[in-house]
């Protein structure tokens, strides 16, 4: 009865690999081809079932793919089946049955919407690129009532406007104003948890943190730059602070710190 049930089971595997198979899409390749698939989300992951076929990612929302050489064989004519391509981005996974084709009928550009894919989520990220977007522009578009922090020096005005939380984010509104008649050429934005206080007698603890996100990447500006930076979640104690630091290409005073004190954090707006 064991041995009925168990073979029951591997047949009915076996016939639900064979229906999933017979639900991909294909995708006709050519050795005198590429073939590329835009996706609509920056891509994860890439799996190329087969040795045959060669392929890499070019840029963050496309994948290319090619025979390493020609499939026909001298008795059997020509190879057409070349195994499964499979290509994670960040909210689905979608698989393509890769057959090989004379050049003229081959791919040579497929797009791939999210309702292509199956629906897929990473636990470890909760907010995907587009998301970022999004949320980014709403809070671009909200007016500013009263800075939360602003600093002036040298002509250079920085302004935190508000802090927001949406998940294990934390989405940082932040505008420079350029009181000058010179433009800012900005050479970068550096944010560091450090101590409050900073004494000769005392070694400086530092701890730099990288953005996972940045709305605009505009280098230099007249008058205004408002931009959005988002963080995965952080906490330091109080006896620290986030600095925010602006520094200029050229050599440059107009360098300038924002430092943001913990209850700022914590009173974070959420969408």
């Amino acid at each position: 009865m064991k041995y009925k049930l168990f073979i029951f089971i591997i047949l009915t595997c076996h016939f639900h690999l064979i229906a999933q198979d017979q639900d991909l899409k294909t995708v006709f390749v050519n050795e005198n081809v590429s073939t590329h698939f835009v996706c609509s989300e920056p891509v994860q992951y890439v799996d190329i079932s087969t040795d045959h076929v060669v392929g890499d990612i070019p840029i963050s929302n496309m994948v290319r793919i090619k025979p390493k050489k020609s499939m026909l064989t001298g008795q059997t004519g020509m190879k057409s089946e070349l195994g499964v391509v499979t290509i994670v981005a960040e909210q689905y996974m979608i698989q393509y049955k890769m057959e090989y084709v004379e050049p003229g009928k081959a791919d040579k550009k497929l797009l791939i919407e999210q309702t292509d894919g199956v629906g897929l989520m990473f636990p470890e990220m909760k907010l995907t690129h587009k998301q970022m977007i999004s949320f980014s522009t709403k809070v671009l578009e909200t007016s500013i009532i009263i800075p939360r922090e602003r600093n002036y020096a040298n002509g250079i005005e920085a302004r935190l406007n508000q802090i927001y939380t949406i998940g294990d984010y934390y989405f940082l509104d932040l505008t420079i104003i350029n009181k000058t008649k010179i433009s800012y050429d900005i050479d970068q934005f550096r944010f560091k948890i450090e101590d409050k206080k900073i004494t000769k007698a005392t070694n400086v603890q530092s701890i730099e943190i990288e953005p996972e996100f940045q709305y605009h990447h505009q280098k230099s500006f007249q008058k205004h730059y408002r931009n959005v930076f988002v963080f995965r979640k952080f906490t330091y104690p109080n006896k620290k602070v986030f600095s925010i630091e602006l520094t200029e290409k050229q050599i440059s005073g107009r360098n300038l710190a924002l430092q943001i004190d913990y209850r700022d954090v914590l009173s974070a707006d959420t969408f």
